[in-house]
């Protein structure tokens, strides 16, 4: 497979493995840093949130681009990646998972927080149980659906499928698929993601998700709350993600207001950033330009500086 050289000089950007324990549970993160300790302007932070099974490592060609403006960490929630498996899980708890990564890696009042798909419904929590420590969130192919949405299948039946063990490593590789399923042409980044989505087991390998954790989860309904966000808000989507379907974007269109920008990737599947990834870097990048720019006139957010 080619592998084009903006991956490959972001992949090598220089980040730190850092720890942090939340509820007596080791939270894994991942920090991009290149400011000087005696800078004078220290740049705000932002944090980003992976989806359903995933784990830092799928933003790990994505936060280099941010950099300039931006210190950027990238958490492994509880159960996923190399964070540690809970008994029970919760939207809570997972909020103050984000809460723990902001305070340890140093992030003031003006952090931002981006959340995809499964990421973006805890980054919605996060922003509604710490409204004074996030200046915005951005929720990335991320449906809030409205409260009579009609499911093609039972929301309660868990959305990954139980794990086995591989003999060998390539084996396990070889297995390795998004979920939900698309396609993706960008084969270099699922090789590096699925890399780091393998831990070594007795008799084995195995993927590192806890396999029970929807089993252990307690939901909570956000359409109803998604209207009391205090901080800016940011929605990016795929043009052909069918999770996030016109119904949705409309619902949530009506629920927030004018201030909110929706901005569409064309040709882009659910896996946003994994299928135009460059696409998504520059719209979020435009979208958290145009905030450092302006004042927000969602009730009284506070601009950010």
């Amino acid at each position: 497979m080619e592998i084009p050289g903006w991956f490959t000089k972001a992949i090598e950007t220089r980040f730190e493995d850092k720890f942090v324990t939340v509820a007596n549970c080791k939270i894994h993160y991942l920090l991009w840093d290149d400011s000087a300790a005696e800078a004078e302007l220290v740049k705000p932070g932002i944090v980003l949130v992976h989806g359903n099974g995933a784990h830092a490592h799928w933003w790990s060609f994505i936060a280099p681009f941010l950099m300039e403006n931006y210190r950027v960490a990238a958490i492994d929630l509880s159960g996923m990646g190399d964070s540690g498996h809970r008994n029970a899980y919760s939207p809570e708890v997972l909020a103050e998972e984000i809460m723990a990564v902001v305070d340890d890696a140093g992030f003031g009042v003006d952090t931002v927080v981006v959340g995809h798909s499964f990421g973006g419904y805890i980054t919605l929590k996060f922003g509604l149980v710490y409204p004074e420590r996030v200046a915005g969130v951005v929720l990335v192919d991320s449906a809030v659906r409205p409260p009579d949405f009609k499911w093609e299948r039972d929301p309660r039946r868990a959305p990954v499928r139980p794990k086995r063990v591989y003999e060998d490593f390539d084996s396990a590789l070889a297995r390795f698929r998004l979920m939900p399923p698309q396609d993706c042409e960008n084969d270099y980044i699922l090789d590096y993601i699925g890399r780091h989505s393998l831990e070594g087991v007795e008799g084995g390998w195995t993927w590192k998700f806890d396999d029970n954790l929807f089993g252990k989860f307690m939901y909570s309904d956000m359409s109803g709350q998604l209207a009391h966000l205090k901080c800016r808000v940011g929605v990016i989507y795929g043009q052909n993600s069918y999770l996030f379907t016109q119904e949705i974007a409309d619902f949530m269109f009506r629920v927030l207001d004018e201030s909110v920008p929706f901005i569409e990737i064309p040709e882009a599947q659910h896996h946003l950033f994994l299928d135009q990834p460059l696409a998504f870097v520059s719209s979020l990048r435009t979208l958290l330009a145009e905030w450092r720019h302006s004042r927000p006139n969602r009730g009284s957010i506070p601009a950010f500086e």
